[in-house]
Parts: C-alpha cells; structure tokens; sequence
C-alpha cells in the first residue's frame, strides 16, 4: 500500500479573524468553517493532517479583556504565556468543532484532536528584547498613544489594511515541540491533530530540565515549520490572505513568484526583497522546512488549494 502524504496545513489569522471584524464568536466560527471547507480537498486527496493556526487578534483581545479585569474588578493578571494557552485551546476547540461537521457533510470519517502544546525556546533569545510579533486589533495613533502612556506597551505601525498601529511582543525563536512523536504517530494512523496553536505556549528549560513559563508570542509558520521537520512531514501549506508570493509587492513592477528553489527564495528573502511585517517569516518558515528535508512549501490563499495550479511553492530544487 503507498503511504499516504503528511501534510501541516498552517491557518492564518485571516482564517479566524478578518481585519475589518469586530471578533464576535459567530464571525470566527464562519471564518474557521469557511477555511476548512477549502482544506477538505487534500483530505479526500487522501492526506494525513497536522493542522496549525495563529493567534495574534485572539491573544490580543485576551490581554486587553485581562487588562480590563485588573482596572475594573482588582483581578490578578493574566501572564503571556498563559494568554497564548487560552487562545490556543479557544481556536482549537473553534478548528475541532467545525471539522468534524465540515467532515460529517463531505461523508468523510476521520478523528480530530487538539493538543495544548508547549514549545520550547530559548530564556536568552535575543528576540525577547525587540518586540516585533503584532498582537491584538490596530489602533489610531491616538488610541495606541494612549496605551503607552497607561501601561508602557510598545507598538508599530500596520503595514497592511488601512494602516494604523498595534501592539508588538516579544516572538522567541521555536526551539523544540513537545509531544512531536506522539503527533507524528496519531496523524500517521490517520487522525487529523491540532497543534502548536498561535505557535505554541512558550516554555523554556531551566537547569534542573524543567519547563518554565516565558513571556512572548511564538510565530506560527516557524512553528509549523518545525513541527513539519520533526514529523518528517512532505509539505507545508501556509495559508494567507495573498494568492502568491509577490516580487515587489504593490509596486509598479510587482511580479508573481510562482514557483521558487531554495536559493533564489533565500536570495530575495536576504536582500529585503520581502516585508518584515509579512511575507518574510513565511518565507522563513518555508526554507527552515525544506532545509529539514520537506519537499514543498507552498503559500496561498485557502480557497486557491482546489485550483490544478496554485500558490507559490518553495522546493529545494525545482521540480
């Protein structure tokens, strides 16, 4: 029998969130369904899924509803990490809950399950003292203005929608994924997992080899990219709100990079030719997967996935 494909499929925040969106419960669980629907196409491609997601609006709200708390009813606050193990077990449940009937309605039977997965970095990660990971919804410059002044939190301005600010966290590099074998050998029997949410709840060892809570939000894609490497996974499908990656994006020499080797994408990556903000730790998180032996990383929209041609996939070499 030929061994089915491993696939980790990485939902955007778009895929729960839009930027326009208030984040009503009803407005993420259409989202989240919406997005699936797309996804169910490799399933009856017969693909094993690991299925992950980002967090960035969710843990966003989480940390301002906690800050509200504290003001209004003296409760003890909430720290970051324990932010991002709320929000990775919130999206999870959303992910389960619609998948299953998303399953049930394509006649398709398949297990789901979520973990609540810890993911190891490093105490001394120089990221820790830069900022950069965007969290929560985008303010005016007045509203963020505001936040400084009140709570001392950093923000940088919105590249993307109609600009704005938001605030900004520290994004620790990924180091290692907890129960990586474990999640290998449930998607390889067939079960579709939930993992590293919003890019895992950051932990780190201390002397004693024990896990210690840390403050930061993980990247997903670069998460993903190492749970693909540790899973030994043959492709990578980061899913954004961009068809292709994009030469020169939104200039008048803007050009669609539809299929790209190793080099070429480290080449442009390494001359600024990708935003910050953006498409550059994608495009990080998909060299990072092919450097540990995956065959393809593709990013593109979720409804481009059933297209005979799609996305813009990053190979070691090409195909």
């Amino acid at each position: 029998m030929e061994k089915k494909k491993l696939a980790v499929v990485a939902l955007g925040g778009n895929a729960i969130l839009r930027g326009t969106q208030k984040g009503t419960v009803e407005e993420q669980n259409q989202n989240v369904r919406d997005t699936l629907e797309n996804v169910v196409y490799l399933i009856k491609e017969g693909y094993n899924l690991i299925i992950t997601h980002g967090n960035g609006p969710q843990v966003g709200n989480i940390l301002m509803s906690d800050d509200a708390g504290v003001k209004m009813y003296d409760l003890p606050p909430m720290t970051l990490d324990m932010c991002v193990a709320y929000s990775q077990g919130q999206i999870a449940y959303m992910i389960e809950r619609n998948l299953r009937n998303v399953l049930r309605e394509h006649g398709l039977e398949r297990n789901v399950m979520s973990l609540v997965t810890p993911v190891v970095v490093d105490e001394h990660d120089p990221a820790l003292q830069n900022p950069t990971k965007r969290v929560g919804r985008i303010y005016t410059r007045e509203e963020a203005d505001k936040l400084i002044a009140e709570h001392g939190w950093i923000f940088k301005e919105e590249i993307k929608a109609n600009g704005g600010w938001r605030r900004v966290v520290p994004s620790p590099a990924p180091m290692d994924v907890k129960n990586a074998e474990l999640v290998e050998r449930m998607a390889r029997e067939g079960n579709i997992v939930v993992t590293v949410g919003g890019g895992g709840i950051p932990v780190y060892e201390d002397g004693k080899g024990m896990l210690q809570p840390l403050e930061g939000v993980i990247d997903k894609d670069l998460a993903s990219a190492m749970i693909g490497g540790k899973v030994k996974a043959d492709e990578l499908y980061i899913l954004t709100d961009v068809p292709y990656i994009y030469k020169n994006y939104k200039k008048p020499d803007e050009e669609i990079l539809e299929v790209l080797d190793y080099a070429d994408a480290k080449k442009y990556l390494d001359s600024g030719m990708f935003g910050e903000g953006s498409m550059a730790p994608k495009i990080r998180a998909c060299l990072a997967f092919v450097e540990n032996g995956g065959k393809k990383a593709v990013i593109t929209e979720a409804t481009k996935l059933e297209d005979r041609r799609f996305g813009s996939k990053i190979t070691m070499h090409y195909e």
